[in-house]
């Protein structure tokens, strides 16, 4: 982030601190029980935000040198990610061009060649086919016509890009709204991978995005955990078309006070949560980057999975790998036990069909604004604002 940006937050957030002011929509916005319950919405969601749009499968640090490879099955896709001999990032459908097998079924590794195990065709990481036991039996084939099929893959700004229709379009930038030159400062390219969590929990995968949405739960729910480092009520928010980034305000922004602005930095004064339509955040600190992607589960709107992965600056994980360890774990845990726990029980509320409706208030704009983004994707109305009743309640 430039310098100067950072500087324009850290007074925003000590103006709000100082004002007892925060982010204000101006406006309440009531949204349908049904945007979380739906199954005719969620089958819409599924075909048009994840079948059919670019996805971020990844980081660079995923893939840390030639011959190493990852696999994923999140979006209906089984696909085979790998960086070849010239350090190229490339994806394919994970599957044997004779029966369809799946080829590789570990997670991740290193590996040049994959052979089917089914019947040991194998394929280089360039996706071609290679080998093949006992040709002559076979029959005669044109091997440069069962190659993998490849798909649009692209590695952009530290991260890697697919999309899961080997006709789609990839274009990174344009899927970043202006946010390209922000994501090129962080560096996000030379953070290493640390570990991942993977959760699958009874709650829409919306609802797992909402938990991402606002700091006005901090002091309740996570009274014993991040309100120990953040101040609730105190937020940045600015949009990027579909995208938008929050700065959460971390209570060792009091440590700036008194420095110069040249020594001011963002990752001290706050926490910079960036949002990446549809279904991806990314969470900034000090020591790297913890990256959360929520994918539904078809055919049950209730039902979600995230993956929660880390990475750091190498400099740091080279420090105290353990600390670094720990502290993302901690990060994923609250996440899971806190965030997620509590909006698995606002699925169940919200699937008797009694409540109606949630609430987004002024000073949740993330919320009006994922839900806005979703709603103009499928072509639906925008939810209708309403103005708060006055006079305002009292300040906590």
């Amino acid at each position: 982030m430039e310098h100067a940006e950072q500087v324009r937050l850290t007074r925003l957030l000590m103006d709000h601190l100082d004002n007892d002011t925060n982010v204000d929509t101006g406006c309440h916005v009531e949204n349908p029980a049904s945007s979380y319950t739906s199954p005719e919405l969620a089958a819409r969601e599924w075909e048009r935000f994840f079948r059919g749009h670019a996805q971020i499968v990844g980081m660079s640090g995923d893939l840390a040198g030639p011959g190493s490879f990852l696999t994923l099955d999140d979006f209906g896709i089984p696909i085979l990610a790998v960086r070849d001999a010239e350090g190229r990032f490339r994806a394919f459908v994970n599957s044997c061009r004779h029966r369809g097998t799946m080829l590789e079924q570990e997670r991740r590794g290193e590996r040049t060649r994959f052979a089917c195990p089914f019947h040991a065709w194998v394929y280089s990481n360039e996706g071609e086919l290679v080998g093949m036991p006992k040709p002559h039996h076979f029959g005669n084939v044109d091997r440069s016509c069962l190659g993998l099929l490849a798909l649009p893959a692209e590695e952009k700004h530290g991260f890697l890009w697919v999309h899961p229709d080997p006709e789609g379009t990839l274009d990174p930038e344009a899927l970043l709204s202006g946010l390209g030159p922000e994501f090129a400062s962080w560096d996000f390219g030379t953070l290493a991978y640390v570990g991942e969590e993977t959760y699958d929990m009874r709650l829409n995968w919306k609802l797992a995005m909402d938990t991402f949405g606002e700091t006005y739960h901090f002091k309740a729910l996570h009274k014993n955990s991040l309100a120990l480092t953040f101040y609730g009520n105190a937020q940045g928010y600015d949009t990027f078309g579909r995208n938008h980034r929050m700065a959460l305000c971390q209570k060792s922004i009091d440590t700036l006070r008194g420095l110069p602005e040249s020594e001011w930095d963002i990752t001290v004064a706050a926490f910079p949560v960036y949002y990446l339509f549809p279904n991806v955040q990314v969470n900034c600190g000090g020591a790297g980057v913890v990256l959360v992607r929520a994918y539904p589960v078809p055919g049950d709107p209730g039902r979600s999975v995230s993956r929660i992965s880390y990475y750091a600056k190498p400099e740091v994980l080279a420090e105290n790998p353990d600390e670094v360890r720990l502290r993302f774990k901690l990060f994923a845990d609250v996440v899971r036990d806190e965030d997620y726990a509590t909006a698995e029980t606002a699925q169940r509320a919200l699937e008797s069909g009694l409540q109606k409706s949630v609430l987004f208030g002024c000073n949740e704009p993330a919320l009006h604004h994922y839900h806005a983004t979703y709603r103009e994707a499928l072509g639906m109305p925008p939810l209708e604002p309403r103005k708060p009743a006055s006079p305002a309640v009292e300040r906590d």
